[in-house]
């Protein structure tokens, strides 16, 4: 086929792009090494700042936490988003009651947009006297790193957002419009903020969109995550009595509602510990990467001569099959208990479902099977409180190229790995399907030491610097395409 003539103006504007390109290229270097020293600087403002978030006792659970805590935190993103010089900044009150923050910050005319996800709320602290130090005060520690309920998960990731941009504009400019949304009840799982994006389409409208609320395989092994287990939270109680009786005068022919509900729950695992919640498949396979299962074994901190649950690969296990988990039960306490049959029990389990099944019919199931092995009878309620789809990626796409040039460049070297989460961040699949043009991907900084929901939560600082140099590098590379 013959070459296609070209004026000379259309010669003259190719020369000058090519030039242009030359030059970008060569001052590459430079740049790139400029924005990761400009976050090396910034980390010292960094772990202020973190201090100053994970101060809030911001979980988003009303019934047991003052509403105050995540206000307060909101209005803290807020007011850092106004700091680092976003033209927009808005609190966005969501359906199930939480608040999200919403910023705009434009790049140059005509570049592409990324958004850049987070969350503020946290998992409650569980039992704040098990902790080394205190749940909600930043503390560093010998092995120098810092220990705080959401260091890790997920109020780290917003400062990974806010580290990123400042180190930006301290060097080489915000290379495209930069919209960020951070979450507020996210660790919930009720929704607000997927339903509030579906009522307003265009708020969070992008070319690419980085979730930062997954994490490395291991500290200092650059990850990306393509794919998660989605979920399901119900709340079961089981009643067989008008009232608790004494143990001694009716005990034996009495049905005790903590016995029914015990025997309920364990009917949802297996002799192996497989999940067992009828008509849902429990015998997937995981098709990519491995997972060695002494070092799962370690980072679960399993106890030695105690078995894993479930058949097949631990990749299996955590990315391709279901898992339900029994997430707490009120009862009295073994503190000051009584010789009495219980009236009255309550439940609350997750349910985990893998990419490829849905959480309407995950839900179903999980509540036909409660309610029909409930014993003796007893009368049982079964109440779906949050649900969310399980999600998977495709990572063959050019924002993974770019982003495994950030990350390997912000690594030292270090190639860029692709892994399954076993989690569940709902609002992915509502993005998908929303923007289906977008290109969604998912990082953070919840490696297996960080010990996010648990105990003596923490981040490594070095991974917080690390993560942030890639995401500024990977805007910057966004920029330049």
């Amino acid at each position: 086929m013959p070459r296609e003539s070209v004026g000379p103006a259309a010669a003259a504007a190719a020369a000058a792009a090519a030039a242009a390109a030359a030059v970008a290229a060569a001052a590459r270097p430079a740049a790139t090494a400029a924005v990761i020293a400009a976050v090396a600087d910034e980390m010292p403002w960094a772990r202020a700042a973190l201090a100053e978030l994970v101060a809030f006792r911001s979980v988003a659970d009303p019934e047991r936490f003052p509403v105050a805590g995540c206000e307060a935190a909101a209005a803290w993103v807020a007011d850092a988003l106004s700091a680092a010089g976003f033209a927009e900044v808005a609190l966005l009150d969501t359906p199930d009651g939480s608040r999200s923050v919403y910023g705009f910050l434009p790049g140059p005319p005509g570049s592409a947009t990324v958004l850049l996800y987070a969350h503020y709320d946290v998992q409650p602290p569980l039992d704040e006297a098990g902790w080394d130090s205190p749940p909600f005060e930043l503390t560093e520690r010998a092995d120098g790193r810092w220990y705080g309920r959401g260091t890790a998960d997920c109020k780290g990731a917003v400062l990974m957002h806010l580290l990123a941009l400042r180190a930006l504009r301290a060097t080489v400019g915000v290379p495209v419009n930069v919209k960020v949304i951070v979450e507020g009840s996210e660790e919930q799982g009720t929704g607000g903020l997927e339903q509030y994006a579906r009522d307003h389409p265009e708020l969070l409208r992008a070319d690419t969109i980085l979730i930062a609320d997954t994490g490395n395989v291991r500290a200092g092994l650059p990850t990306v995550v393509s794919s998660l287990r989605g979920a399901v939270l119900a709340r079961i109680e089981v009643r067989t009595l008008r009232g608790d009786v004494d143990s001694g005068q009716f005990g034996g022919a009495a049905p005790d509602a903590l016995a029914a509900l015990v025997r309920t729950l364990a009917s949802l695992h297996d002799q192996a510990g497989a999940t067992a919640v009828g008509g849902l498949n429990n015998l997937g396979c995981w098709s990519g990467s491995s997972y060695n299962e002494e070092l799962f074994r370690r980072d679960a901190q399993i106890l030695d001569g105690v078995s894993l649950v479930g058949t097949g690969e631990v990749a299996d296990r955590l990315w391709a099959q279901p898992a339900v988990t029994i997430m707490g039960i009120d009862c009295p306490t073994v503190n000051g208990a009584t010789p009495t049959v219980q009236a009255r029990a309550r439940a609350m389990v997750c349910l985990r479902i893998p990419p490829g099944a849905q959480a309407r019919t995950a839900a179903e199931l999980l509540t036909s099977h409660l309610r029909s092995h409930v014993p003796w009878g007893a009368r049982v309620s079964v109440e779906v409180v949050g649900q969310g789809e399980p999600f998977t990626v495709d990572t063959s796409t050019p924002a993974y190229t770019a982003m495994a040039r950030a990350m390997e460049t912000a690594y030292g070297g270090e190639r860029m790995r692709v892994a399954g989460l076993g989690g569940s961040i709902p609002l992915c699949s509502a993005l998908a399907e929303l923007y289906p043009q977008a290109e969604i991907l998912l990082i953070g900084l919840g490696e297996p030491e960080a010990r996010i929901h648990a105990l003596n939560e923490s981040v490594d600082p070095r991974e917080l610097s690390r993560m942030a140099a890639a995401e500024a590098l990977f805007l910057l590379f966004n920029g330049e395409s």
